[in-house]
């Protein structure tokens, strides 16, 4: 199996059927947040349990959470992809009341291996119009 498919596996059945149970599946016991600003772990090696704790968090936030992946490239212990992100904020962000809006924006997320587990990320996305998309700005 590709480190594209397993990724593209991971995308799917973690993040957006939501099926925290596989983690360990697709998830290296230290998950490395090399790169995500923003993002409360950036910097931060976490392990299963606190990888399952960062998706609660997204899916408390938006329970209808969506990635679509547009395009995809392997090389040898990397998969860079561009997706599309959605979903309705129906849940808290940290102290930030639900605002019941929708959100789509895009970006870029090199995944990190360690032989066929997902070791980290480095993602950049724009933020800004999220924040955007929900009125907060």
């Amino acid at each position: 199996m590709t480190k594209e498919k397993i990724l593209r596996d991971f995308m799917e059945k973690i993040w957006n059927q939501q099926q925290k149970e596989l983690v360990d599946k697709f998830v290296d016991e230290s998950y490395h947040i090399y790169l995500d600003t923003g993002d409360n772990w950036e910097g931060k090696v976490l392990n299963h349990e606190e990888f399952k704790e960062r998706l609660d968090f997204s899916f408390r936030s938006f329970p209808d959470i969506n990635f679509e992946i547009t395009s995809a490239i392997e090389e040898e212990n990397h998969v860079a992809i561009n997706w599309i992100l959605t979903g309705t904020n129906l849940g808290k962000i940290g102290e930030l009341p639900p605002t019941m809006k929708k959100i789509k924006t895009n970006g870029i997320t090199i995944y990190h291996f360690n032989g066929n587990l997902i070791s980290g990320h480095t993602q950049v996305f724009d933020r800004n119009l999220v924040t955007k998309q929900l009125g907060f700005l």
